[in-house]
């Protein structure tokens, strides 16, 4: 297996294809939240702050581990910080894998965010739209999702989305389990953005970042976005 390669499961409905997966192709399966309960192989649960203690598993195997906001704060603010990289676990999840585990792909599933009317919006049924709240770091999913594809690829990790949705707010290219081994980043120049990142000095070392929303010029975010959405060839 060349390098570390994660499959990161979401909640998404469609996660549910993850069960049977053979998982020779990954040395490691993170997971987010209640995406635990999709298959008892994970190595690593990435969950939110505010995630109720009450739906942590019971038990932990030998090898595996549970990260909260205490480890993935730093790893974010390593490679950029919250406003930039977005405040939702879709993202904070991928670049604490990113950071931590210094893969070669991440592969999601079940983090497609798109909410249909009136179906389950989550594989264990109906919960809350985290990525659709309003919140400065997340007017653009496309955008933010652009961004991690372009810092993981600076860091020579691919990312690819194994969801066969019709529909993602994630701009990674689409791939399926077999074509895996050719997968590799892409080649992108986020000089630009990253300078205009550095220039506003957005950073929130805390990760509260809705502490200091205040601060943010929203139009700027949005050119940022934007930027960011050129880079990736969006």
């Amino acid at each position: 297996m060349p390098g570390n390669r994660v499959l990161l499961l979401g909640s998404g409905p469609n996660v549910v294809a993850a069960r049977d997966w053979a998982r020779d192709g990954f040395s490691h399966i993170v997971v987010i939240n209640n995406a635990w309960r999709v298959r008892p192989d994970w190595d690593v649960l990435v969950h939110a702050g505010d995630f109720p203690l009450d739906r942590l598993p019971p038990l932990l195997g030998s090898e595996q581990i549970i990260i909260s906001d205490r480890d993935y704060v730093p790893a974010q603010n390593a490679l950029g910080g919250f406003v930039y990289a977005g405040g939702t676990m879709a993202f904070t999840a991928a670049y604490w894998a990113l950071h931590a585990l210094k893969p070669s792909l991440i592969a999601t599933v079940g983090c497609d965010m798109v909410y249909e009317p009136d179906q389950d919006t989550h594989f264990y049924g109906t919960g809350t739209a985290d990525p659709l709240r309003k919140d400065i770091t997340l007017r653009s999913l496309e955008a933010k999702s652009a961004r991690l594809m372009v810092i993981a690829a600076m860091q020579g990790c691919a990312m690819v989305n194994l969801s066969e949705a019709d529909e993602s707010r994630l701009v990674y290219p689409r791939a399926g389990l077999a074509e895996l081994d050719a997968v590799t980043p892409g080649r992108f120049d986020p000089a630009a953005p990253l300078a205009r990142e550095a220039a506003l000095g957005y950073m929130v070392p805390s990760g509260q970042y809705w502490l200091e929303a205040d601060r943010f010029d929203v139009a700027a975010l949005d050119a940022l976005d934007a930027m960011w959405l050129r880079v990736a060839g969006v």
